[in-house]
């Protein structure tokens, strides 16, 4: 069978200068369509019929045959007919063939993939239609106007998905047999839509289509490589969520372990596409079949031998709080938190790095006050070491003497509160609140606040909080942020704090205002808005 596959590429465009030639993400715009046609090995012949001799220059450099048009079939007034039917008979003259399907691929979509095309040519090869035509299926409450005014295009009101197919013709290919192709037409008697993705149907007319489809062209598929536990809490889950909806246009999807069940929720919350594995052998399986252009590994310290199988299969890696022997082989490291255990060029970390949540982009900071009355306690995950339960005890000692200072305990999704004994005591102004899903809330209310060395000690930054941090592991004293020089009291490692220290931290701050407000200049001095930006320009190489 012999298949034509005709672009018309007029030259001298008005509403984008040189639109059929300019560069379009690094290549011509006439480029996607002859690829596209080169890609699918039904069509026997690519020919690009111009008026225009760079429009023709390039189709020979992309291996298109160049065939010039006529003066008269360049003018403005000329529909696609006459010179579809031009260029069929001036190639069947050249080859010495009569063709049996012709194909008309438009320059100005270059969104329409050769899996697409080539899935309509096989369609339509084992139809009994004479013309298929490109469309997409956008049903909508329309309406229309005659000399009586206007008149409603639908039946019944009803959800859009609810509402008759409205197919409405794209422009990325036109299908016919050679025999319906003539000077005035190439519909035969038996005509069908075929249905492409509506991405895919953008058609090139305004520079904003152009936007458009230059940005979609550039993005990446990028997979985010993340668990989250009960007992090691969602912190790692929430960056990489964050860092994903500031990746607005990029295709990502998360791989995380099966058995994490509450980080496995809070992706499938988010409606991000989702991807389960057993173990590192069953995700370099799905990259082996799903070639990612980034991967973002968000699960600690990485291996040589774990960094160097993900580049065999991504484009570029980025690891992230990883301290491990595989971070000198990553594209990037990003550790926030900082630690000196590693260095390099590839190696980002610091304040500088830092991304919190959307949530802290519309928190307010509280105005200062002289007293204290709100305290939180915050101190994520499951809280290994038990600091919860020794401020727990601090706030039943203290209540009496700190009349109108609350506490409120905010836990992490692994920590038992009942097995660890804290419980609400509204006469003592404890409160305990579980399942909180806006941190920030509390945090816009505290004076003071008790927490841990991580992420959090940032967000609290963020508020202008004066804190008492308490450190969960050795690791975490690494952490450089938490000093008393950017608004924290810093005790230590907290296994080793002793409640007469506790008190003494905790009298200091309450009864001096003059400290607090001090503190929280400290805190005021840093911006942590920028954060998000750089980690993503790291990610994608930028």
């Amino acid at each position: 069978m012999h298949v034509l596959a005709v672009i018309p590429a007029r030259g001298g465009s008005k509403g984008i200068p040189r639109k059929n030639v300019r560069l379009m993400n690094g290549k011509p715009l006439i480029a996607y369509a002859i690829q596209n046609a080169n890609a699918c090995a039904a069509i026997s012949d690519v020919v690009v019929s111009s008026d225009d001799d760079e429009i023709l220059t390039i189709a020979k450099k992309y291996n298109a045959y160049p065939l010039r048009r006529s003066a008269k079939l360049a003018q403005d007034a000329v529909t696609l007919d006459p010179v579809i039917y031009d260029a069929v008979v001036q190639m069947e003259a050249l080859k010495n063939i009569r063709y049996d399907v012709v194909i008309t691929l438009q320059p100005t979509s270059p969104l329409l993939t050769a899996g697409t095309l080539n899935e309509a040519i096989c369609s339509f090869f084992t139809s009994e239609y004479d013309t298929f035509i490109s469309a997409t299926n956008q049903p909508h409450l329309a309406w229309s106007k005659n000399e009586n005014g206007f008149f409603p295009l639908y039946k019944k009101r009803l959800n859009r998905q609810q509402l008759e197919p409205n197919y409405l013709e794209a422009g990325a290919f036109f299908i016919s047999r050679r025999e319906n192709v003539t000077e005035n037409s190439r519909i035969g008697k038996k005509v069908s839509v075929y249905e492409i993705p509506a991405q895919e149907a953008v058609d090139i007319d305004t520079i904003g289509d152009w936007l458009v489809c230059e940005n979609f062209l550039k993005r990446k598929k990028i997979v985010m490589r993340v668990d989250g536990t009960a007992q090691t809490g969602l912190e790692r889950v929430n960056d990489c969520l964050t860092l994903a909806y500031n990746l607005f246009g990029h295709d990502i999807v998360f791989v995380t372990r099966a058995d994490c069940a509450a980080g496995l929720l809070k992706i499938q919350a988010s409606n991000f596409p989702l991807i389960t594995i057993a173990d590192d052998e069953a995700l370099f399986a799905y990259l082996s079949e799903n070639p990612a252009d980034i991967l973002v590994h968000h699960c600690g310290d990485t291996t040589a031998a774990y960094v160097k199988t993900l580049k065999q299969h991504c484009g570029r890696v980025v690891t992230m709080d990883d301290m491990g022997d595989g971070a000198v082989f990553a594209d990037a490291v990003i550790n926030p938190l900082g630690g000196n255990r590693i260095n390099g060029k590839n190696v980002f970390s610091g304040e500088d790095y830092i991304s919190l949540r959307d949530e802290f982009a519309i928190a307010k900071v509280k105005p200062f006050s002289e007293t204290v009355q709100n305290v939180l306690v915050l101190f994520g995950g499951t809280d290994p070491s038990g600091l919860t339960r020794k401020v727990y005890d601090l706030a039943n000692q203290v209540y009496d003497k700190y009349d109108g200072v609350s506490f409120y305990f905010v836990p992490g999704a692994g920590f038992d509160c009942a097995a660890n004994g804290i419980v609400a005591k509204p006469d003592k102004r404890i409160f305990v609140e579980e399942n909180v899903q806006y941190v920030s809330e509390y945090m816009e209310k505290a004076d003071i606040a008790f927490t841990s060395q991580g992420r959090t000690v940032y967000e609290l930054a963020s508020l202008c909080v004066p804190s008492i941090v308490m450190a969960q592991n050795e690791r975490e004293t690494a952490q450089t942020f938490a000093q008393m020089k950017n608004g924290f009291f810093n005790l230590g490692l907290g296994a080793r704090v002793q409640p007469q220290t506790l008190l003494k931290a905790f009298e200091l701050l309450a009864e001096s205002d003059l400290l607090r407000q001090e503190m929280r200049k400290a805190m005021e001095q840093h911006d942590f808005t920028g954060g998000v930006k750089r980690q993503i320009r790291l990610i994608l190489g930028e």
